[in-house]
Formats: structure tokens, sequence, C-alpha cells
């Protein structure tokens, strides 16, 4: 019997998951439901070639794309900036052709080092964290994808285990959510 496709994929990039809090407890999470592929990017590719016959297979049957990782640098892992860049390509995920990825959804959850008060002016990082995310919205827009506001845990590695706990719980029934709607009907953008 065939394995079915699965209607959320999860590219979930941490470079040292072994040393993670909080990303390594939501892919368990994920893991756990049906209709949900998550897909270790740093363990399929530890060279870092990446195969982007097989990803853009992959993409090709989810409804819902999520991208789980921590923040690095004010942007994602070097290794899925890496995937990005060898499998969103133009004629497939964008421009003239590229139509592979429309109407899909796109989803952000990822964590933070410093909390969330460190990201505004006179502060640590200088402005709002949402001046960050322009990269990964606008990889949605010109993919034609529709963007899911990000689910974001600030200070994880000073946050205590309840925090930890509720967050991955939003992060697990959003998913559940998702899967209880009609097939290609999981518009949630909350």
């Amino acid at each position: 019997m065939p394995t079915p496709i699965p209607r959320i994929l999860i590219l979930y990039a941490h470079p040292a998951p072994h040393q993670s809090r909080v990303n390594r407890q939501m892919a368990d999470a994920a893991r756990s439901l049906g209709g949900v592929l998550v897909h270790d990017v740093y363990e399929t590719y530890p060279d870092f070639y990446i195969d982007a016959g097989r990803e853009q297979a992959l993409l090709q049957g989810a409804e819902l794309v999520v991208f789980l990782h921590p923040i690095r640098w004010y942007g994602m892992p070097s290794l899925l900036k890496e995937w990005v860049d060898s499998v969103l390509t133009s004629g497939w995920a964008y421009g003239p052709g590229g139509t592979a990825l429309r109407g899909k959804n796109f989803w952000l959850a990822a964590s933070t080092g410093s909390p969330e008060e460190a990201y505004q002016a006179g502060e640590r990082h200088g402005r709002p964290f949402e001046s960050y995310l322009p990269p990964f919205e606008q990889t949605a827009l010109l993919c034609g994808m529709r963007w899911w506001a990000p689910h974001i845990l600030h200070g994880a590695d000073g946050a205590d285990q309840a925090v930890v706990d509720a967050h991955v719980a939003t992060f697990r029934a959003r998913l559940e959510a998702f899967l209880a709607t009609p097939v290609n009907g999981g518009n949630d953008g909350r």
C-alpha cells in the first residue's frame, strides 16, 4: 500500500537538535500527527548537498509548508537557506511557469534566544522582531503562497518549561486544526 502524501510538510532545520529546548519538542509533537511529515534537513543533508528534485516532490503534495527552526543571526539556519536557494527555483516555484507552490500555505514557527523586549529600538537588537520577517514573507509571496502569522517563542533559552509546553501545545493545536479542514480548504492564516 502506498504511503499517503502528507498534507503538512515541516522543514525542521536545527543545526544542533540535541541542544534544542523548544524546536525539538515542536518537531516531536508534530511527528505524532497523521498527515504531517517532519523533514529534518540537517539529518537528511549533512553534506549540504540538496536533492532539489526530491524536495520539490515533497512540496508538491503539501498544502501547508512550515519552516521550523531557531532564528540564527536574524534569519534562517544556513542549511535551510541553501535549501531555499536550491529548491525554490525560477520556473518551478516562481517566475514564468513557476506555479508549483501557488495557493499553498506558509507558516514560520521559530524561536529566538533573546527575550521579546530585546527586539525594540534602543535595545540589543535595535528594532522590532517583525523587522526581520520580510525575507520569509516575501519568499512565500513570491511563490504565490498564503502567509500565516508566525508562531514565535522569544527567549527560548530562558523560558520555563510551562511556557515551552504552552508554546508547543499551541503549535500542535494549529496543525490539528489545519488537518481537520477539508483538503485544500485550510486557509487559516491567523
